[in-house]
Parts: C-alpha cells; structure tokens; sequence
C-alpha cells in the first residue's frame, strides 16, 4: 500500500551523522535515502556548502517505522539543535520531534491534536481550528 510521509531533519554541524543516512543501505529497515538541503540550492549556486543544516527525505510507504528511533540513537555533535519534522498524507501540518533528556519526542504544538491511526506510522495531526467543512 502506498503511503506518503514527508520528514525534514534540521541539525547544526550534522553533516557527518547524517552522511550514511544519504546513501542506501541494506541494513536499514527504510530504502530511500536523505537528500542535503544547503544554502547551494537557494542562491542558485548549485554548489554545495561547507555546513549543511537539513536534509529531506519523503517515504511512499510504512517502512519508515524505524526512523525516528534511529535519529534518536545518532551521535548528533549539537542535540539540542535537532528538529524532525513529519507530514503524514493525512496531516493537516508537520509534526514536530526534537531532543529532550537523550529522547526524541513529539512537541504539542498549539492548535493541533494527534490522533492514533493504523494506517500512519505517527497517526494523524489535526488543527483544530480549522472551520468545519474547510480544506487545505
């Protein structure tokens, strides 16, 4: 079955944690890979930077199960800075996970509830104050 999730990952000084996450790699229970986001692709360059503060991936199925955990056990040089952010198919916006006492947990964000769903890996986040009958 088809699903897609979208995850940014967003750390100073990350490159090396994240590097092998770039690549693919068998041992892993997700395929796809991270892709670098650096200032190169924003000032038209193309060419890459020396710092890199995020990187994208999007996951067109449940194998991603595994992830967030796997983020959580990296050796980030700056945990603090760490930010996943993660849009189900179903959400109504990004969730967002960071760093507390070595865990990486969901943070509330205000005007939004998350709801358990079989068929998402994180359920479902919704605004709440969205007016009946709208859209995104």
């Amino acid at each position: 079955m088809s699903r897609y999730t979208e995850v940014i990952v967003l750390a100073r000084r990350a490159e090396e944690v994240m590097e092998p996450l770039t690549r693919p790699d068998e041992d892993r229970d997700w395929h796809q890979c991270f892709t670098r986001v650096d200032d190169g692709m924003f000032d038209g360059s193309r060419m890459p930077s020396d710092e890199c503060y995020a990187w994208v991936v999007q996951f067109i199925r449940h194998n991603w199960r595994g992830l967030l955990s796997h983020l959580e056990s990296l050796a980030w040089p700056d945990p603090h800075s760490v930010q996943v952010l993660v849009r189900d198919e179903d959400d109504d916006c990004f969730g967002l996970w960071m760093i507390y006492d070595g865990k990486l947990v969901e943070v509330s964000l205000p005007r939004t509830e998350r709801e358990p769903f079989s068929a998402s890996v994180t359920g479902v986040l919704s605004r709440t104050d969205r007016h009946a009958g709208e859209s995104l």
